[in-house]
């Protein structure tokens, strides 16, 4: 009985002394190892044996990226502005020997620098800065840090404010300034709409201008060219008569009277404020002076056979002259 009793001791001490020396080191972890209270080495992750009663763990480090919290804390900006700023920290210790032994609590140290940089970072810039300016400030703090971690054995990966809460009441002259600049923002740009609008409206009104002016030019030379025409035919017609005129034909003479007399007596009628025709009580003149155009038109085509003239009206009166005397017989009988 005694002898099973020693040999169940001898197992539970061989079994601890073998669970002493053999050290299992997970991923992402690394232990220091210390004989009789030095550190000596540091077991990377995986399997590792230690002397029996000479070498223990000493301190087992994270080796994997972490993230701090640094608390929320008041700050006056370099204008006089009490602003809360806080922020967080991403930090991976590179080194487990000098983490463990160079400094002690190295989270709240980390911390604590964090927490005085940012006021001096903060402090040294005005409220617009440290508003608009977010990415300086976490580029300087990052800067800083790191390079006050170097000797632990940490590298700072990133640092970033997370949150910047001004006074209300600049909050709310915050809130006014953004609303007066938008409203700012909208009429300019409602002018400018308006003065494009203006420019383009007046482009059309020139194009259209243009082309009235050119449509205007194009019918005066119209006009122009159907004058000249209207003028060559009339000065034909001016030399035909006077040859006629230099031959001895009274008739001539009559052609223009008559066409004036009925040029002038078409637009008595066609006047728009005339609103009863008076017809001439010399009427039969009229007729007449036609007649002598005809006999005009004869004589002049005197060489080409024509057709009977037909019978004239007993109401037809003489043709008048250029002096209002109705023509020699012989003519009106010719």
């Amino acid at each position: 009985m005694g002898t099973s009793i020693v040999v169940i001791v001898l197992l539970v001490l061989a079994f601890v002394l073998v669970m002493s020396v053999i050290k299992i080191v997970p991923q992402g972890r690394e232990f220091t190892v210390e004989r009789f209270g030095r550190y000596t080495r540091t077991l990377k992750p995986g399997i590792s044996i230690l002397t029996p009663f000479v070498e223990t763990i000493g301190r087992k480090v994270n080796m994997m990226e972490q993230v701090l919290d640094v608390p929320q804390q008041e700050v006056i900006t370099k204008d006089n502005v009490s602003v809360k700023v806080d922020a967080i920290v991403f930090i991976q210790v590179m080194d487990a020997a000098a983490a463990a032994y160079r400094v002690d609590n190295l989270m709240y140290a980390i911390t604590q620098l964090a927490q005085t940089n940012l006021r001096t970072v903060v402090g040294s810039m005005e409220l617009d800065e440290v508003l608009s300016q977010r990415d300086a400030i976490n580029t300087r703090l990052l800067s800083t840090i790191d390079h006050a971690t170097g000797p632990w054995g940490v590298k700072v990966a990133r640092i970033e404010i997370k949150d910047l809460t001004p006074p209300p009441d600049i909050t709310n002259a915050m809130a006014r300034q953004m609303k007066a600049e938008r409203e700012k923002r909208a009429v300019i740009t409602e002018a400018e709409g308006e003065k494009q609008s203006q420019i383009a409206r007046a482009e059309g009104q020139k194009q259209s201008a243009i082309l009235q002016a050119e449509g205007r030019r194009e019918a005066a030379f119209r006009d122009a060219e159907a004058r000249e025409r209207e003028a060559e035919a009339e000065a034909k017609a001016t030399t035909f008569v006077s040859e006629a005129i230099a031959k001895g034909d009274v008739n001539a003479i009559n052609y223009f009277i008559a066409q004036k007399y009925v040029e002038a007596f078409g637009e008595l009628a066609r006047s728009p404020q005339q609103k009863t025709v008076i017809v001439p009580a010399d009427f039969s003149g009229l007729t007449g002076t036609v007649a002598g155009v005809a006999e005009l038109i004869k004589s002049l085509g005197a060489d080409t056979p024509k057709a009977p003239p037909p019978p004239r009206s007993s109401s037809t009166a003489a043709p008048v002259s250029a002096q209002g005397a109705p023509p020699p017989v012989g003519k009106r009988g010719a």
